[in-house]
């Protein structure tokens, strides 16, 4: 992990947290993994043993981010055919940034939700830390089985924030809709103002739906230091556009 990194702004900082949430090879097949008997949750509590984060002071409305680390990193490696790298993760001074200049006068919070083997916690802590210096909260859960994640954690603080009935603006940073789209659109109906964040190769679930609403990841101003290797196949220029093959001919018929 790099100890020093620079922001958008050209400022250094210390461990960089681009450089930080490397997943498990499997997940580049699994990025849309969760709890597979996870309970629909609907708008009430989804009943997951998960801690509660305080509310922000006063009594104001409040605008919420969460952001699922290990979806976000194995999307992203699917959308540009390669485990991701300190160059092209994206940078959360950015997202903060962002995330601030929407915010109308609302009170402003984001929670980064991440697994963390047992083996990984030394090399996690660096990023954790960076990830808190830039105004994120975060939210570890220890990652024993191959099947434990962090959706339903999300869900619980989000339906927490919801209950207290001062959430008006939900981002959801997740390509994930087999856990989070029911639950979002419930909170849509009610009046919350409901965006999904991620990217648009992975995240047919929130660009169809009528009640959320889906931005790329990709056009958050400065989210990424360079373009991303991709092409968007919903914004294809008028006489097209080479695609180059993400491994040659030779890779190819050396697996065989």
């Amino acid at each position: 992990m790099a100890d020093r990194w620079t922001d958008v702004t050209g400022a250094a900082h210390g461990a960089d947290p681009a450089d930080v949430y490397d997943v498990d090879e499997d997940a580049l097949d699994s990025a849309d993994d969760g709890y597979e008997d996870a309970p629909a949750t609907g708008h009430p509590a989804s009943q997951r043993p998960t801690p509660e984060y305080p509310m922000p002071p006063g009594d104001g409305p409040v605008d919420l981010m969460v952001w699922d680390a290990p979806n976000i990193d194995a999307t992203l490696a699917q959308v540009i055919g390669a485990k991701p790298t300190a160059a092209n993760r994206p940078r959360y001074d950015a997202i903060a940034r962002w995330l601030v200049e929407r915010s109308r006068g609302h009170e402003v919070e984001a929670a980064v939700f991440a697994n963390v083997p047992p083996m990984l916690a030394g090399q996690m802590r660096g990023w954790v830390e960076a990830v808190r210096s830039l105004g994120f909260a975060v939210f570890a859960r220890p990652k024993l089985a191959d099947r434990d994640d962090v959706d339903l954690d999300m869900l619980e603080h989000v339906h927490h924030r919801a209950r207290s009935g001062r959430l008006k603006r939900l981002v959801v940073a997740s390509g994930d809709g087999r856990n989070f789209l029911e639950p979002l659109e419930v909170l849509a109906r009610e009046g919350v103002e409901v965006t999904v964040l991620s990217f648009f190769e992975v995240a047919g679930y929130a660009a169809e739906s009528p009640h959320i609403r889906f931005l790329d990841l990709e056009e958050v101003p400065g989210a990424f230091l360079q373009p991303l290797d991709r092409t968007r196949l919903d914004s294809l220029p008028v006489h097209g556009a080479w695609l180059r093959p993400t491994k040659t001919l030779r890779e190819v018929a050396a697996e065989g």
